[in-house]
């Protein structure tokens, strides 16, 4: 069973290894950057 438990696990983290590899080569750099500043610019100080 902890066999079953530890494959499963690496194979989820592989999945999610995938797609964070395919999601950050399928873009170009400008796009990325964009992106990536959504959470950090997503409250409106200014009223």
């Amino acid at each position: 069973m902890t066999w079953f438990i530890f494959f499963g696990d690496m194979l989820v983290m592989a999945f999610m290894v995938g797609v964070a590899i395919w999601f950050g080569t399928r873009g170009n750099t400008e796009e990325i950057t964009e992106v990536s500043r959504i959470p950090l610019e997503d409250e409106n100080y200014h009223g």
